[in-house]
């Protein structure tokens, strides 16, 4: 089956990436037109049919691995963490909380892939709604629970003092839930207005109204939902790595410990750097800023695989859970060589 797409997108590619230079050619007579207003000024002449075809084939080849792979990643994971660690720490409820998220980002994902070569009967809209909500909402609660893992890390480390009372299971599971209600009560109403009430057929995932592009909610997705938190977790983590370095410990969990905040960073800073790029990109295109269709065309196949790259974070995540895995297991180690040593040097001192 994966031979079958992979010949067919090997096929199919030469003739698309043809159609995509003979836009190019009809540069010259795009710019001799006058349209009669911005929006026309936008779409004018500009045709996407061959990215279209372009990312009916490369979606479901970037798609179905990172189903696969991260359905399975994340279904272990959430067993590890739930059945074979009985202890829960800060670092494990956050944990399972990104688990439930990967797992809340994939459920959307082969109803995602059947849209993007088929339409909806015009009956299943509030269903789409529903998908999409689910989609962004697995988006933007990984990125927050990843900026609260960066931050719990930080506490930790850097303020030891204040971590003794502002550090707890209980204190962490309210943060998760937290932002489980923030992601859900933002993003639901939010994203359901994306999409006008369909009377006829649609491209559930696509073809959002230009709500959805509006000033305001592509300022304040930019804003809250990638810069602030990335600025977060890049300060945090730089901080936690100065300060286990300047410490000169060099225990196991240390080492655990420096591999998951690279891991953290690698989940967060890979994925969604390019999607919000591409997604500023494409606001500019939609406001009139970049008019060009060369530049139209290319902005648009950036944003559609930068979108479907940014789902990769779901395996990207498996890394942060080997490595607490890890350091759960050292720390039970060092405890169980101490218990010893203690019953050790108890038993020495009765002779």
């Amino acid at each position: 089956m994966f031979a079958a797409w992979r010949h067919t997108l090997v096929k199919t590619l030469p003739d698309t990436l043809r159609s995509l230079e003979s836009l190019a050619s009809e540069r010259q007579f795009h710019n001799h037109q006058t349209p009669t207003s911005c929006s026309d000024t936008m779409t004018f002449n500009c045709t996407f049919d061959a990215v279209d075809e372009l990312m009916k084939y490369l979606e479901l080849a970037i798609y179905i691995p990172i189903f696969i792979f991260g359905l399975f990643l994340n279904v272990v994971a959430l067993v590890v963490f739930c059945i074979f660690m009985r202890k829960w720490t800060e670092t494990t409820i956050y944990m399972t909380s990104l688990a439930l998220m990967d797992m809340l980002l994939l459920f959307p994902l082969p109803f995602k892939m059947h849209a993007t070569n088929n339409n909806w009967a015009a009956s299943l809209h509030p269903f789409c709604s529903v998908l999409e909500s689910l989609y962004f909402v697995g988006i933007y609660g990984s990125i927050y629970t990843i900026m609260c893992i960066a931050l719990d890390r930080w506490v930790a480390i850097c303020h030891p003092y204040k971590a003794k009372w502002r550090r707890s299971p209980k204190a962490a599971l309210g943060t998760c839930v937290g932002v489980w209600l923030l992601v859900l009560a933002v993003l639901f109403p939010t994203v359901h207005g994306f999409r006008e009430p369909a009377k006829t057929e649609f491209q559930c995932f696509h073809e959002f109204s230009n709500k959805g592009w509006s000033p305001p909610v592509i300022i304040c997705l930019q804003l809250f939902g990638f810069l602030l938190p990335a600025l977060v977790v890049v300060c945090c983590s730089v901080q936690t790595i100065r300060a286990l370095r300047q410490s000169g410990e060099h225990s196991p969990q240390s080492r655990a410990c420096v591999r998951v905040i690279y891991s953290s960073l690698a989940a967060f800073l890979l994925p969604f750097t390019p999607s919000h790029l591409g997604i500023l990109l494409q606001f500019l295109v939609h406001q009139g800023v970049i008019q060009d269709c060369d530049n139209k065309t290319r902005i648009s196949v950036f944003i559609q695989v930068a979108m479907c790259l940014s789902n990769i974070t779901c395996c990207l995540d498996a890394f942060c859970y080997y490595f607490i895995a890890h350091e759960v297991r050292s720390s039970k180690d060092n405890f169980r060589m101490s218990i010893s040593q203690r019953r050790a040097t108890f038993s020495t001192s009765e002779v």
